[in-house]
């Protein structure tokens, strides 16, 4: 997979769990989970957003092109 998702480095860095990360977001722990494994399709500009905002971070923290 060309694009690498980080999350789960930001996760620990931040010490937040992927559930607090899923309700501050909105979004379902499976949904999360997906996007955290890679075998997520598409992301939503607003579900990046949500997340860049409760993780202070930027897109390119989470996403890498390789």
């Amino acid at each position: 997979m060309p694009i690498e998702i980080n999350l789960d480095t930001i996760l620990s860095e931040r010490d937040i769990k992927g559930k607090e990360l899923a309700e501050i977001v909105g979004i379902t722990e499976a949904n999360l989970s997906i996007l955290r494994s890679g075998k997520a399709k598409a992301v939503r500009f607003s579900t990046l957003e949500a997340i860049c905002d409760a993780l202070n971070c930027q897109p390119g923290d989470i996403l890498k092109y390789v």
